[in-house]
Formats: structure tokens, C-alpha cells, sequence
């Protein structure tokens, strides 16, 4: 079963947290797009919102997901956002049709 999460990082409000989460997460996107499994993997910055970060990804199946959560890549963000994030969420999203 494919699954397609959408998930928002609000960084706090200063220059060098935004600077932060642009350079953590702009760093997985290569590595990731290149996992088995991987069907869509992008990060944007809102344009009206530089504090504002959306991860939109859709893996395979679960498999696919927990090898992404075992990467290197995903190490090092996970171990390094929190200080620059001020707010983290997750949405579980379903494909329609």
C-alpha cells in the first residue's frame, strides 16, 4: 500500500534557524529521491513564508518508508532539527480515484 505523507516544519524565528532547516532538509532530498521505493520525494519553502517548510513524499509500501527512516541521511536530520524547529507536524495523506 502506497504511502504519502505531507510534513510541515515551522522554524523559529530567527535568521540562523531558517538558514538551519533550509540546509537540513535540502540535504535529503538527493539521497532520497535515490531510495528504493521512493515514488515522490521534494521539500519546498513557502515563498509568502520563509519560516515555513513543507517535506511532500510518497513511498511504495512500509518497507520502503523504514529504509528511508534507516538511511544515513535521515540520521543526521533527525539528530539535528529540533534546535531550529519551532513546530513539527505530520499529515497521513490518501490517494483518491
Amino acid at each position: 500500500m502506497t504511502i504519502t505523507k505531507r510534513v510541515t516544519f515551522i522554524a523559529k524565528d530567527d535568521e540562523k534557524s531558517i538558514a538551519k532547516m533550509k540546509e537540513l532538509l535540502s540535504a535529503m532530498v538527493v539521497p532520497s529521491k535515490a531510495e528504493k521505493g521512493v515514488i515522490f520525494y521534494e521539500i519546498f519553502q513557502y515563498a509568502d513564508n520563509p519560516r515555513k517548510f513543507m517535506a511532500y513524499e510518497s513511498w511504495e509500501d512500509e518497507a520502503a518508508l523504514d529504509g528511508h527512516k534507516a538511511s544515513a541521511h535521515y540520521a543526521v536530520y533527525k539528530s539535528s532539527y529540533e534546535p531550529y524547529c519551532e513546530h513539527k507536524y505530520t499529515d497521513n495523506l490518501e490517494v483518491l480515484g
